[in-house]
């Protein structure tokens, strides 16, 4: 089956990464989407705003570089051919390949080395494959030993729940969960608090946690009579009373990704909402330290574990809770105050 869209050219970056399960993690959280495809050793983002293709490696950088290959995807083979052409025409030699399978995919295209030999493929998208493809094993890219490796790194176990679905968390501890409409069907406030405990209790330390609903400000009384689709929502917990929740099952550095001073709906009066909460299961610590400073705007601020930041002054707290810090949206309020620092920060 083809996943090629309407788009005519899409560019694509193919990347070599460390580890494929924190790559996924991390540009999850950059895109604010999930991937289009993952396996065990490859992932791909399709993007619409840019229209961007980034596919994963898993294979190590230090030894091969950050940068795999460079490229564009285009919608249809007639347009490959005649990109071909032009280039040929130029003087640039190309090799092209019919029906090629790999990266999960098969393809046409054809493909060319730089001047300073970064390799650029230019491509059609065929259909979608259960394996890599022919002269694109793992083995052949890496090497058997490296493959071996690889191989055996976890994938992340990502869970999601949709309103109305049975709240069935999975047996493997989860790294990411996402809730999305939970709270919007008929319950009361102990159901949703169980949710919340049993959540925590199926995922692994450090694990984020993703809950995108309809809030009020209020309660909300009366028969709710939404339109369109948001006809299934029945029930509009208070905000304050949700983020409350979500600490009291032991979630911390939880914060708002999205919410606007304006309302979706509104319900006899009380506007609702769209609100998505971000927080995460505290990573165990190990005895690392780091020191750090609060740069502002604030004269003072205090975590969820009880660090008082003052403006400007060294706090040492523990490795975990920095790299939480790294992995939020403030992390940029805070920098670290290495026991070196190299000369080169400057500006001048």
């Amino acid at each position: 089956m083809t996943t090629e869209t309407a788009v005519p050219v899409r560019f694509h970056l193919s990347l070599n990464v460390s580890s494929l399960p924190r790559a996924v993690s991390y540009f999850e959280r950059v895109f604010g989407q999930a991937p289009a495809k993952v396996r065990s050793d490859y992932a791909k983002f399709e993007l619409e705003s840019p229209p961007v293709v980034l596919s994963l490696e898993q294979n190590a950088p230090e030894r091969n570089g950050s940068l795999n290959h460079l490229g564009f995807r285009y919608a249809d083979s007639q347009t490959l051919v005649a990109v071909q052409r032009r280039l040929e025409e130029a003087g640039l030699n190309t090799q092209r390949e019919e029906g090629v399978e790999c990266c999960y995919a098969r393809q046409t295209k054809f493909w060319l080395h730089d001047f300073d030999k970064r390799l650029w493929e230019f491509y059609t998208l065929e259909e979608d494959l259960d394996h890599r493809g022919a002269g694109q094993s793992l083995e052949q890219m890496v090497g058997a030993e490296a493959a071996t490796a690889q191989l055996q790194v976890r994938l992340p176990v990502i869970w999601q729940h949709r309103m109305y679905e049975p709240f069935a968390l999975p047996d493997e501890p989860c790294d990411e969960v996402l809730l999305r409409g939970t709270f919007n069907v008929p319950m009361s406030a102990e159901d949703g608090r169980r949710c919340l405990t049993q959540a925590f209790s199926a995922m692994r330390p450090g694990a984020k946690l993703t809950v995108h609903t309809l809030t009020s400000e209020i309660p909300v009384a009366g028969e709710l009579k939404l339109p369109g689709p948001a006809a299934y929502v029945k029930h509009v917990p208070v905000r304050t009373d949700l983020m409350r929740d979500i600490e009291f099952a032991g979630f911390r550095d939880s914060h708002l990704t999205i919410f606007r001073s304006g309302a979706c709906f509104e319900h006899q009066g009380v506007p609702l909402r769209e609100t998505q909460i971000v927080a995460y299961r505290p990573a165990e610590e190990c005895g690392a330290q780091r020191v750090a400073i609060f740069k502002g705007p604030f004269a003072q601020v205090t975590d969820d574990f009880g660090h008082v930041w003052k403006r400007g002054e060294p706090v040492a707290i523990p490795l975990a809770r920095w790299e939480a810090l790294q992995a939020s949206t403030a992390r940029e309020m805070f920098v670290e105050l290495p026991a070196t620092a190299p000369v080169s920060h400057c500006g001048t």
